[in-house]
């Protein structure tokens, strides 16, 4: 039985890692392989010390799957002792999920707000990009335009809205800089929920670099699954409904997989196109065994492969705390000193690289 299991995990690992070449919208089961990827992998590596303890031969097939994984495995885990030191000429990057700087007051905490923008204002990037960007276009504490620019030395902006109410209140993605803006552009996706892609091309030391700032297709959970999640983690679910919630919760992910696939590919095609150097920071909302990371990333560095330390995880929300937040860049650039801000009030961490010609 323990061998026949073995060959289970064997066959899940190996569909994990092939789940970032085949679309969702093509072949979904694998995406939910690949989401449960870090899982099946720690499952093949207890087989291997089980076998291998043991003497047996059957060691051998483990590893040899983790081998053919080895590639995925560094997008979740990195061992980093090298300290690249910081220079003056270096791009400070940040990017964050900002959760509309907890507008409905999420986190039960008045001083949230506050207490974020504090933050943007000690890291002080020079290219700041949020996702779930908030702002009012009336005076006061909610014209997050105005208070962004006011605090960081990037005075120059790009932001575009998904969602306007009242023709003041604006939902959407922005993107800050201290470098001069000579083109805006952006890839809208045909969906309903606030979920776009914004390129912004900015000047720095006479070369031109294209940022892209993206928020892809989210799961949209609503009370009732993250209620039932929580039943699940304190073993408090009814058993009548558990089938029914549990398969509401996979269409939900079926459908997101499948959202995400499509407008990673228009992305892909968008930033084939371009003749610049790329920067692309961005919540897609996926894991980096996912075809959507493969796909958006392409022959881009990954900041954290390149300079980070550890395993990464972004989310810090109640479902699976993986990383689904990146820094990507262009192969003429080097990154240093990759982390997340080990607090954030939101459900992402803020993620930070230096970036270097």
């Amino acid at each position: 039985m323990l061998l026949w299991l073995n060959y289970a995990c064997i066959v899940a690992l190996l569909g994990a890692t092939a789940s970032k070449y085949i679309s969702p919208n093509h072949f979904w089961i694998l995406a939910f392989l690949g989401l449960g990827f870090p899982i099946v992998l720690l499952l093949n590596i207890f087989f291997v010390i089980y076998w291998f303890a043991q003497f047996r031969i059957q060691a051998i097939f483990s590893f040899c799957a983790i081998l053919l994984s080895a590639k995925t495995c560094l997008g979740f885990i990195q061992i980093d002792l090298t300290k690249d030191a910081i220079s003056n000429h270096d791009i400070k990057i940040m990017s964050y999920n900002s959760m509309l700087f907890d507008l409905y007051n999420w986190t039960k905490n008045k001083e949230s707000r506050n207490i974020i923008l504090t933050s943007l204002a000690e890291e002080n990037p020079d290219i700041l990009c949020l996702q779930e960007f908030y702002t009012s276009e009336e005076k006061g504490d909610f014209n997050n335009i105005d208070t962004v620019t006011g605090l960081l030395h990037a005075k120059q902006h790009h932001v575009e809205y998904t969602t306007t109410l009242r023709k003041k209140d604006h939902w959407g993605i922005a993107t800050f800089t201290k470098y001069p803006i000579i083109k805006k552009g952006k890839i809208e996706f045909n969906t309903s929920a606030n979920n776009i892609c914004i390129y912004t091309d900015i000047l720095i030391n006479k070369d031109t670099v294209r940022v892209y700032n993206m928020h892809l297709q989210s799961i949209r959970f609503s009370k009732a699954d993250y209620k039932f999640i929580d039943q699940v983690k304190n073993d408090t679910t009814d058993t009548q409904d558990e089938m029914e919630k549990s398969k509401n919760i996979l269409r939900r992910l079926k459908r997101a997989f499948v959202k995400r696939a499509i407008q990673a590919d228009a992305i892909a095609s968008h930033i084939q196109q371009c003749k610049y150097k790329i920067i692309v920071c961005g919540d897609f909302n996926d894991t980096p065994a996912s075809y959507v990371y493969h796909t958006v990333r392409g022959k881009l560095k990954d900041a954290y492969i390149e300079s980070g330390s550890g395993f990464e995880q972004t989310y810090a929300g109640k479902f699976p705390r993986f990383r689904i937040d990146y820094i990507l860049h262009s192969t003429e650039f080097k990154s240093k000193n990759y982390h997340h801000l080990s607090e954030s009030l939101t459900d992402h961490y803020p993620i930070i690289s230096y970036i270097c010609f």
